[in-house]
């Protein structure tokens, strides 16, 4: 994540937390995400960079004349600094500083096989037990595991894989000889 996008998300919930509209702002900001995805129109105006931020402004406000006040000055000062192309990274890194702010841990868990929605549940809440933390989880799969778990959290990463065993026993052995 760029620096830039870090700035502009963090200005942004500073705002919405001074006014205790986190939550509204970032499901509003994340509608507007969507709509770019979905409406070729809108996406264009905000990808072209032939286009002159002043007529992307004018469509972005236009396009947002009844909306959240706080929002839509965001994403008009967004449009003039020529950074709205990067709204989709500015979302998502709003939604990293939410979920910082509410103690949330995004974990990423990558099994051999597909886990039940009963064993996910029991995973999160063994780890939300281990760290202290409310855990909002992403489910992977990845038949080269062979059984066990990868877990991504961050910069940290707990590999109970079997691949992982034997490519730890691997190195062992190639290191004793």
């Amino acid at each position: 994540m760029a620096v830039v996008h870090r700035v502009y998300a963090q200005a942004l919930y500073d705002a919405a937390a001074e006014r205790g509209r986190v939550d509204q702002v970032r499901d509003d900001l994340a509608s507007f995400v969507q709509a770019s995805h979905e409406v070729p129109e809108l996406r264009e105006l905000l990808r072209n960079p032939r286009l002159e931020p002043g007529a992307k402004r004018a469509g972005v406000e236009e396009l947002l004349g009844g909306s959240d006040e706080l929002l839509r000055n965001f994403l008009l000062l967004v449009v003039e600094k020529g950074r709205a192309a990067e709204i989709d990274e500015i979302a998502r890194e709003l939604d990293r500083i939410v979920a910082e702010a509410e103690g949330i841990l995004d974990v990423e868990l990558t099994t051999a096989v597909d886990l039940s929605d009963e064993e996910e549940r029991d995973l999160v809440s063994r780890i939300e037990k281990a760290s202290g933390r409310k855990v909002e989880a992403t489910r992977n799969v990845d038949p080269d595991l062979i059984g066990g778990i990868v877990l991504q959290a961050g910069s940290l990463r707990l590999d109970a894989s079997v691949r992982g065993r034997l490519n730890r026993l691997r190195q062992n052995l190639a290191q004793r000889r």
